[in-house]
């Protein structure tokens, strides 16, 4: 109705002044007879809002689609009643085959994309693998720096592998009882050498009775994640990296705490922000700001939650929390 009254506005005030004018033309041509001239401009207005009526009866339905956000093309019924209503109907038709077909062909391009991604981390983990294999055994000083290398590069497709997961998370979760232990010493593992070769170790306080509903490779990535950021930023501290969980009313809480070199209150806010490295990633050059970011985006695909504190000098502490964990 609003819009309707909007529309017809300046019909109403050109169809007021024209009558107007027109009872100023007989008026100074001598005609004198007041009542018969207004009762002339209400037989004006009412045939105006005869009209309006007319009009807003035949448009209603097209007025009450434009007056409101629609959820589909299909959404408020037809508005074809009159030839306004059939154009607004082929342009919106039109207009949404277009955008699908829009839609459809950035999909594709979107899912070829992936797939060249995922086919290409794994053409490169092959080679990555046999160079693992001829430098294993060797004890040579640039033998364990290729191998520093290659752990890196190991590290950065693994990244670039999940993240191209996250696009179909959906298709690529599944729900299992987990062990928190089990699943914090195989991360453990994984990033042994990179324990080593920074001088810190790990502290594996987790329970063996602790399990929590979760995807239990997303959460080995999220995992692996935290203590590859927990090593990087304690490396050469000779400190423990202890991993945590305890129990919460309904929820099992996990913690990962360093005793690096922490994170500045300023940069608190924001470090789950992708691509955001702070003042840490200007004196860490390998940091990429993806890490926490990613873990963040798991985490609420997850449905879990996550939060973080740290004290610059003391060490950061990383907490996961699996809510209605425990029955």
């Amino acid at each position: 109705m609003r819009l309707f009254i909007r529309e017809h506005i300046p019909l109403i005030g050109f169809t007021v002044i024209q009558l107007f004018l027109v009872l100023l033309v007989v008026w100074f041509d001598g005609y004198k007879q007041i009542g018969t001239a207004l009762y002339a401009m209400f037989l004006g207005l009412f045939v105006l809002l005869g009209y309006l009526i007319y009009r807003y009866v035949t448009h209603r339905k097209l007025y009450e689609r434009l007056s409101r956000p629609l959820l589909s093309i299909h959404d408020g019924g037809n508005t074809a009643d009159t030839p306004l209503g059939q154009a607004v109907d082929t342009l919106l038709e039109k207009q949404y085959s277009f955008y699908q077909q829009q839609l459809k062909t950035w999909e594709r391009k979107q899912q070829d994309h992936l797939t060249f991604m995922n086919q290409w981390v794994h053409q490169m983990k092959t080679p990555l693998s046999v160079i693992e294999l001829i430098i294993q055994d060797g004890e040579d000083i640039d033998l364990t720096s290729i191998s520093e290398e290659t752990d890196r590069l190991r590290q950065g497709l693994e990244m670039v592998l999940y993240m191209s997961r996250l696009e179909t998370f959906a298709q690529d979760f599944h729900v299992d009882r987990v062990s928190l232990h089990a699943v914090v010493k195989e991360a453990i593992k994984d990033n042994k050498g990179f324990f080593i070769r920074s001088y810190v170790y790990p502290e594996n306080v987790v329970p063996d009775d602790l399990f929590v509903e979760t995807d239990v490779k997303w959460l080995r990535f999220v995992i692996y994640q935290l203590l590859s950021n927990a090593i990087k930023y304690s490396a050469g501290s000779r400190e423990k990296i202890t991993i945590s969980a305890y129990t919460q009313e309904r929820a099992v809480i996990l913690e990962v705490t360093d005793r690096g070199v922490g994170i500045p209150k300023q940069d608190l806010s924001r470090v789950f922000r992708a691509f955001y490295t702070g003042e840490n990633g200007r004196v860490y050059r390998e940091s990429t700001g993806m890490g926490l970011y990613l873990v963040k985006e798991v985490i609420d695909k997850l449905h879990h939650n996550i939060t973080l504190e740290s004290t610059v000098g003391v060490g950061t502490t990383v907490r996961i929390e699996f809510p209605h964990a425990r029955s």
